[in-house]
This record gives structure tokens, C-alpha cells and sequence, in this order.
């Protein structure tokens, strides 16, 4: 399987709702430069720390499903457990052939925790998945699962 997959997840409070947090937050991109023979990449991007990007290669995504069949990749992302906004609706997993790539985004809202102060954090969630090619260009697919997080 030749497949290559990027998450990028940013986290937020309300402080970076609006205004110039607002702002910088607005400026992470869907997609970073993989570093050299990465397969699974993940990018961490969060208030506390100025959203400055944290970079790891795990071994698989967690809640990402590659299945290859057929000369196609099927790719599945599931819901974060414990999030807000409810889905009453999702979308069926997207289907690849050879030389496409996928852009999925999804956002979620927290509930208090004693880590964030009991306030509520927001996170914006992009799954990119190659499938014999890179993320150049605009994506084959795209599935935008963004609610109203209030």
C-alpha cells in the first residue's frame, strides 16, 4: 500500500475565538511538508503554546481507518470520544484510486475537564491521506464535517 497520512490538530480555548488569537489561529495550514520517508505524520497545534506546530510519527492515526481492496483505499475517520458537537448524520467512508488524496475536516467541542480550567476547548481536526501521490494540488476528495460548535 502506498499511502501516506497527516492529522493536523488544533486546539483552542475561547480566548482564541476571536481577535488576534483569532487570527493566528486562523493562519495553521490544512497540511505541513513530510519529513522525509514518513508515512504516518501527526501535527499538534495548540493555543498553549502560541500554536507553534509539535511534529511526531506515530505508528497508525488513532480512530483512522486504511482499508486497501480492489485497486482502492477506503478511508474511514471516526468521531472523537467525548465530543460535542452529536452527529446525526456521517458521511460514508471515501473511497481512493491510485494518484488521489483526501482532505477531511472535522471540528469538536470539549466539555470542562480539570486540565483546561473547566472551560470549554475547541478543537479543528484535518486528515490528509495520499494514495500514490502527495498532497500538492487540490484533493480529489474532500469531506468537510464542520458543525456549530457553540
Amino acid at each position: 500500500m502506498d499511502v501516506v497520512a497527516q492529522r493536523v490538530r488544533t486546539t483552542w480555548s475561547k480566548r482564541s475565538r476571536g481577535g488576534p488569537a483569532a487570527a493566528v489561529r486562523n493562519r495553521v495550514p490544512a497540511a505541513f511538508p513530510l519529513p522525509e520517508g514518513a508515512v504516518v505524520h501527526e501535527v499538534d497545534v495548540d493555543e498553549s503554546t502560541g500554536f507553534v506546530p509539535r511534529f511526531r510519527l506515530p505508528d497508525e492515526l488513532d480512530g483512522v481507518t486504511l482499508r486497501e481492496a480492489g485497486g482502492e483505499l477506503t478511508v474511514w475517520l471516526g468521531l472523537a470520544p467525548m465530543s460535542w458537537p452529536r452527529r446525526e448524520w456521517r458521511p460514508e467512508p471515501v473511497c481512493l484510486r491510485p494518484g488521489e488524496w483526501l482532505r477531511w475536516q472535522i471540528n469538536y467541542r470539549f466539555g470542562s475537564t480539570c486540565e483546561c480550567g473547566g472551560a470549554w476547548r475547541y478543537r479543528l481536526e484535518t486528515l490528509n491521506v495520499a494514495y500514490g501521490t502527495d498532497f500538492t494540488g487540490t484533493p480529489a476528495r474532500t469531506v468537510v464535517e464542520r458543525g456549530d460548535l457553540r
